[in-house]
């Protein structure tokens, strides 16, 4: 099968497409015939794209990208919950190999039926950066009707369902984005909208909550705009080997759940949420989808998705 398998790192060109065995589901998994998977470049930076639990290099070769929309290929020999051609949407395991092949090996319990209103590209976008604002915002935050949110990130692939999450909820949000994307955040229902180069924090005290996206200096500046007894939560990479205490409290790494993702999907079917495709390539060019975007300026909200034939519903 064709399948996106990663260079050395810090390559110029850190992806590029060759052969690899067709997969096949061992006791408790399924395969998937991927119709689309999404791109995370950040996933070039993790430490479980290149490395084992025990600190050991992963073996290659390593096939990135960890979210997917397809259709059930193959069933392990005690899977009953799914059948041969069911559209599905979901996420694989960190430490195996990912989504970008014409198929790929997941676990039942970390996908989810896909709603035959909504396309496969779009499928594939909302796994990740779904789940990762749900889990934020439900089980980390607890978000209530009322709250002050600040998300800091508000136009990113994850900021993108966390603005809309929170505002579901009830919350009276406030997002930091560039400038061009401040009327884009309002649309989505941020009450507030600050550029993050001219406005903030001054702009932002007072809240219940901050959920943070992008990490670094950005995060500290964030503490102070708590109210004393808020809540900050933060998915920025950079926070993960930190020593600070409140900083490691308030991170968190996004789990598979099939009930958040069914409902989920659910949401954007129904037109609740929405989802953005920022672009698109087929699976063979892949190495695009990992280079900076070449129009400065224009932004490209969503993620980028790779498509392996029809990805159409």
């Amino acid at each position: 099968m064709k399948a996106v398998v990663l260079r050395e790192p810090g390559s110029d060109d850190p992806v590029e497409v060759g052969a690899l065995p067709m997969p096949a589901p061992k006791q408790g998994e399924v395969v998937v015939r991927v119709r689309a998977a999404a791109v995370t470049p950040t996933e070039l930076a993790w430490e479980p794209t290149w490395k084992l639990p025990t600190g050991e290099p992963r073996p290659r070769p390593i096939v990135p990208g960890h979210e997917f929309s397809g259709e059930i290929h193959a069933l392990g020999a005690d899977v009953r919950e799914l059948s041969i051609g069911d559209p599905v949407l979901g996420m694989n395991d960190w430490i195996e190999n990912g989504a970008q092949a014409e198929y790929c090996v997941a676990r039942p319990s970390d996908i989810a039926l896909k709603p035959r209103s909504i396309e496969y590209a779009v499928a594939a976008t909302i796994p990740i950066s779904g789940l990762t604002a749900w889990q934020g915002m439900v089980e980390k935050a607890r978000v209530v009707r009322g709250a002050r949110v600040l998300i800091l990130g508000g136009a990113g692939a994850v900021g993108i369902f966390a603005v809309q999450l929170a505002h579901s909820l009830g919350a009276h949000v406030t997002a930091t984005v560039s400038a061009r994307d401040l009327d884009f955040v309002r649309g989505l229902g941020a009450e507030v909208a600050l550029d993050y180069r001219l406005e903030w924090p001054e702009g932002a005290a007072g809240m219940d909550i901050v959920f943070d996206t992008v990490g670094g200096e950005t995060l500290e500046r964030a503490w102070g705009c708590l109210r004393p007894s808020g809540k900050m939560v933060t998915i920025a990479a950079s926070s993960e080997q930190t020593l600070d205490r409140r900083t490691q409290d308030a991170f968190f790494i996004v789990e598979p759940n099939r009930s958040q993702l069914m409902k989920l999907a659910e949401m954007i079917a129904s037109g609740r949420l929405q989802t953005f495709v920022g672009a698109q390539w087929p699976l063979e060019e892949a190495a695009r989808a990992y280079r900076p975007h070449p129009a400065a300026g224009a932004p490209r909200r969503g993620k980028a998705v790779l498509v392996v034939g029809d990805a159409g519903r």
